[in-house]
């Protein structure tokens, strides 16, 4: 089975980038499911239904979320009619949305997507791991499940690696997302999970972070607020994952980085091309 997993969608250009070349991608490479993070798809903060319904007709199976969820305040409203979106599962019980989903992919396979949100660093919420052991033992994988996706949004490094170790074996795929920066990471683990301790963002990287660099810059050097910041508008590169898993036990097989457009080294997966 074959899976993409883009990074956060920063502003207007990452949109961009990502509705143009997510399709090209999903039909080059016969694609069977993909995941897109857009929390930050929306000026920077949070996603309205209009975006996400643009994510879901470039071919998006699911968009998962994290800290910046509910910037737009309609989310709390549009979540609960749009299973696709999902908010980390380790919000209060209560919480509008789900953590977590099973959707059909095209060629017919069950994918569990989950998303879960770290507290190092990171605005406080519910413990991280129980809520998403507990949707785990409801899908496993191999059984119950064909593949399964977790997105980690978190700020440390170590703590997306914990995940990684945690689930390794049985999940397809952990990726890390927040802090918008691709790592050199990826790998399969030594049971058979996929992991990247971040996928990067789908934006302008000559930004901080996806956002117009100068106020950033200015408050570094006279720490004191000034205007609000705002997404960068160069050009844009999408950046993400691509993975392979065996159709029998829905482990991954590799993984590959995946990177169109704007200012990074391209990387594209051509092993599928040779398949």
């Amino acid at each position: 089975m074959r899976l993409i997993f883009l990074g956060d969608v920063v502003g207007r250009t990452g949109r961009q980038i990502v509705t143009t070349h997510l399709p090209r991608l999903i039909e080059r490479y016969a694609i069977d499911f993909a995941v897109v993070n857009g929390e930050n798809a929306a000026g920077g903060f949070g996603i309205t239904e209009e975006i996400l319904q643009s994510f879901l007709d470039a071919g998006a199976d699911v968009v998962t979320t994290g800290n910046h969820v509910w910037d737009q305040r309609d989310a709390l409203v549009f979540i609960a009619r749009q299973p696709r979106l999902i908010r980390p599962i380790n919000y209060p019980p209560g919480t509008p949305g789900a953590g977590a989903t099973m959707v059909t992919a095209r060629n017919g396979a069950r994918v569990f997507v989950a998303n879960v949100m770290g507290r190092t660093f990171m605005e406080p919420l519910d413990d991280p791991v129980r809520p998403l052991e507990h949707a785990l033992e409801m899908h496993k994988l191999g059984s119950e499940v064909d593949a399964a996706i977790v997105d980690v949004h978190a700020e440390a490094t170590s703590e997306k690696q914990v995940f990684g170790h945690l689930l390794d074996g049985r999940v397809s795929l952990v990726a890390g997302t927040h802090t918008h920066c691709p790592t050199a990471d990826h790998r399969v683990l030594p049971y058979g999970t996929a992991f990247i301790t971040d996928l990067g963002m789908c934006g302008t990287y000559d930004s901080v972070i996806g956002m117009e660099k100068d106020e950033p810059m200015r408050r570094m050097v006279e720490r004191v607020p000034g205007q609000r910041i705002g997404p960068a508008t160069g050009p844009a590169t999408l950046s993400g994952v691509a993975v392979d898993t065996d159709d029998r036990t829905g482990l991954a097989n590799w993984i590959a980085p995946v990177r169109v457009g704007g200012d990074l080294d391209p990387a594209l997966p051509t092993r599928w091309e040779e398949d």
